[in-house]
């Protein structure tokens, strides 16, 4: 599974299943009838995709439109999210964070309460994308003779991970900061300039300052 055909199965997921529940329940369905090595390059690609996000100014996007909680693990849940959206709003976030803006998904939350959507599957993080290609793994792992119940959680996990592995192409670096340019997502006049579709949907919270 190249870039090109991961970024199929993401487009034939989104029309086939409306909710995220729904769609992790086709793409495990659509992984398992795949060659092993299939869901392995679905998780690759997939890895690649969230890594291609990991910048400054996608993240002071995040940070905006979450009123400023987007944590570590918070943006990484982002940015599965952001490519579960498809290629097209994912590729033009990366070159125009801003573009967020445009997305449905993101137009429907402004001017409504946080507490409203926080804990609902409006909130734009998917955690759970992560996990769907080893859960079509570990259904395809008794493929070799191997009964896939014979195999205890931590086994399919550390032959996923250690598959996953074999399969990158990318070279493994040691933990870096993310790509781009840092700047003070608080300081609302420099947000309006550099994020002004978002800062209008979504206004900065006045009991933080720049110098918060």
């Amino acid at each position: 599974m190249d870039t090109d055909a991961f970024w199929d199965v993401v487009e034939q997921c989104r029309r086939a299943a409306d909710t995220r529940e729904e769609r992790l329940t086709w793409l495990e369905e659509e992984l398992s009838r795949r060659p092993l090595a299939d869901v392995v390059r679905f998780q690759v690609r997939l890895e690649e995709a969230v890594d291609d996000a990991y910048t400054w100014e996608l993240w002071a996007a995040a940070d905006r439109i979450q009123g400023g909680w987007c944590s570590d693990d918070g943006f990484f849940y982002f940015r599965l999210w952001l490519a579960g959206c498809g290629r097209a709003a994912f590729e033009r976030a990366l070159g125009d964070p801003d573009s967020l803006a445009e997305l449905p998904e993101i137009r429907s939350l402004a001017g409504r309460p946080r507490s409203d959507w926080c804990e609902t599957e409006e909130w734009p993080e998917w955690e759970e994308l992560d996990y769907v290609a080893e859960s079509a793994f570990a259904r395809l792992t008794g493929g070799d003779g191997v009964a896939a119940d014979e195999l205890d959680e931590d086994e399919v996990s550390d032959a996923f991970l250690d598959a996953v592995e074999a399969e990158e192409s990318r070279p493994v670096a040691p933990e870096a900061p993310p790509r781009g340019v840092r700047w003070a997502v608080r300081d609302e006049a420099e947000a309006a300039r550099r994020l002004p579709a978002l800062s209008a949907l979504f206004p900065g919270d006045p009991r933080f300052t720049q110098d918060d």
